[in-house]
């Protein structure tokens, strides 16, 4: 049988009552396992009237097996009489990984369905083997299909997934159909009004991924909570064999091995003593990695993972036990140069070695989860990461499949980055209105995470706002930050709120005894346009903003960090103006060329001041 592997856990709701939910258990670690790649050239049918998905009643021809009917089923006319109105492979090609908007000009502002198509031939080194479809991710529904059989649908652009195909792969060439769809909707997650490129199309990587009869289907491996000289362990076997296959973990830098039994599930769980003053912990300044190996029967999963603790104390983030501040630069998941979706591990070298050429220890990866290599890359690098899901603005909050899939989505991010040292705050939103629809939606968010991984952050990109009497005073309250470890919020005093000057007169009512985090602070300004201080948009006015905003945050008591908003241009339809915005956001330190404008250079003397205090 053909199946979207799950794994179902309880959670307790803020209400009290306990229910369940499910996640795509995407094989961890996938670049380690035996596998085939199936980048490259894929034969595509931009679809805008979704005829290959609809008979012409509206009706999915998918909605019986065997298909009846659509391009799913690959069909060639074998005779000159023969009825088939479509050919893949007469077909235009597009590049897989890559989005289908910066491939084809036809397609730039294109939404809606274009289908893939790849054929490929497959010989497991095992008749014991199984075998699955991995995606990396398919913005934003992807419906698969393997020689004319439905597989599944994968709801959600920014996370991996991947279907079983054991047993079903035929001797010759194999026939594999995807049908991605990134129409925005407004009971999705995200909802259909962004500030960001909607990017369709297989952006990250496509696998053939061979694995045992019994493996690791997930693995959590990092320091106890509470017990920092102790190693957690959770691990869960999927297959026959799963309770009765012993698992051993071995960490040889540590002189570490630990032996566990599955219970009846599958699950491993066990907490194990690290030889005192052995452990080299994970930081910014020193960002060790042990190799790791988890062996259960024919399975082998080898990791690499940092060790270290993060909590807070009052308004200190503590990490490793230590008081830290966040020098941070938000990024979105874009290679400016080229404009299109960043998906390899060049691309993220490039955002995160700019990262760290800014002077930074930290960065939010905004506003969905991107790539597995950036948290990966982060690891070796030693820069912490804010990870996030794109519940952005306003969505749905009443509509329960519009939580469930946000649910999902975040359950499938910390499923996938739980291993990563890097990772230290999990996000559940960015500038959502108050209202207590809201709040239980988020709040939930909040209880599912902290069931998921006990051992980091929680916050929200939350927002502030003035009373009338007091229009220099900015107040933070919103009830969410009763739930979240951090308060963060966006604001842009200078920009969208008056001009920097303002920045000199604001004082902060924050009402909570938290540390403060601000998540986004900014404004535009066009690489190379260059006028006096008070000229919107030029890199004068972003460098002067820069310079009243850095002394106004610091009157913050509880300040411990910021990802100003953003380090790189990035595209957006939401931007037109003429001459200075043309489809782009101009808020990036580095314009689309990968100059740096004139604010790069105040943000990075200032955190080279800050890591010296």
């Amino acid at each position: 049988m053909i199946s979207f592997r799950f794994v179902w856990f309880s959670l307790v709701f803020l209400t009290g009552t306990a229910s369940a939910t499910a996640m795509s258990d995407a094989i961890p670690n996938v670049y380690a396992q035996t596998r085939l790649s199936l980048n490259g050239k894929w034969r595509v049918i931009v679809d805008p009237y979704d005829t290959g998905f609809y008979n012409y009643r509206r009706i999915p021809y998918d909605q019986s097996d065997p298909i009846k009917g659509g391009y799913a089923l690959d069909l060639k006319a074998r005779t000159p009489s023969d009825l088939v109105e479509y050919n893949f492979s007469t077909s235009q090609t597009l590049l897989v990984p890559r989005d289908w908007n910066t491939q084809d000009d036809k397609l730039f502002y294109y939404e809606g369905s274009v289908w893939y198509q790849r054929e490929f031939s497959y010989r497991p080194t095992s008749p014991d083997s199984r075998l699955f479809v991995y995606f990396g991710a398919a913005n934003y529904r992807a419906d698969v299909y393997l020689n004319g059989r439905r597989l599944g649908t994968h709801i959600g652009g920014f996370t991996p997934f991947n279907f079983e195909i054991t047993g079903r792969l035929k001797d010759g060439p194999n026939s594999l159909v995807v049908r991605v769809n990134n129409t925005r909707l407004k009971e999705g997650v995200p909802t259909d009004s962004t500030d960001w490129w909607n990017y369709g199309g297989l952006t990250r990587d496509v696998f053939v991924v061979e694995m045992p009869a019994t493996y690791v289907a997930t693995h959590d491996i990092q320091l106890a909570r509470g017990v920092p000289d102790r190693i957690a362990i959770s691990i869960r076997l999927d297959g026959s064999a799963a309770s009765s296959t012993p698992v051993t973990v071995s960490i040889p830098g540590l002189a570490f091995e630990a032996r566990l039994t599955p219970g009846a599930d599958g699950a491993a769980r066990g907490e194990f003593p690290v030889a005192a003053g052995k452990l080299r912990r994970w930081s910014p300044e020193s960002p060790k990695l042990y190799d790791v190996t988890i062996a259960a029967g024919d399975a082998l999963v080898t990791e690499r993972i940092g060790f270290r603790t993060v909590e807070t104390r009052g308004p200190d983030i503590l990490l490793n036990g230590e008081p830290v501040f966040l020098r941070g630069i938000s990024i979105h998941e874009e290679n400016p140069l080229r404009g299109g979706r960043a998906w390899s591990e060049e691309d993220a070298r490039l955002l995160l070695g700019w990262a760290r050429e800014l002077g930074c220890n930290f960065a939010r990866l905004a506003h969905y989860p991107h790539n597995e290599h950036m948290a990966r890359v982060a690891d070796e690098l030693g820069i912490m990461l804010w990870e996030e899901i794109p519940v952005y603005w306003t969505i749905q909050w009443e509509n329960p499949d519009t939580l469930a899939n946000a649910r999902r989505q975040l359950a499938e991010l910390v499923h996938r980055d739980r291993n990563r040292a890097s990772v230290i705050i999990w996000s559940v939103a960015n500038e959502t209105p108050v209202n207590d629809a809201r709040t239980r939606f988020l709040g939930t968010l909040v209880a599912d995470v902290r069931a998921l991984d006990p051992t980091r952050l929680v916050s929200a990109a939350m927002e502030p706002h003035h009373e009338e009497h007091a229009p220099d005073t900015r107040i933070i309250d919103d009830p969410l930050g009763a739930l979240t470890d951090i308060i963060s919020f966006n604001q842009y005093i200078g920009w969208y709120d008056g001009l920097p000057e303002k920045c000199d007169r604001i004082r902060w009512d924050i009402r909570y005894d938290k540390p403060v985090f601000i998540s986004e602070f900014g404004g535009g300004a066009l690489e190379g346009f260059h006028a006096a201080p008070d000229v919107r948009y030029s890199e004068e006015f972003q460098e002067e903003l820069y310079r009243r905003t850095l002394p106004m945050l610091e009157r913050i008591p509880a300040w411990r960090g910021a990802t100003p908003w953003i380090l790189a241009d990035f595209r957006s339809p939401r931007r037109p103006l003429p001459g200075i915005k043309d489809g782009w956001n101009r808020k990036g330190l580095i314009g689309e060329s990968g100059a740096k404008k004139k604010a790069w250079f105040v943000l990075r003397d200032y955190y080279e001041k800050k890591a010296g205090e």
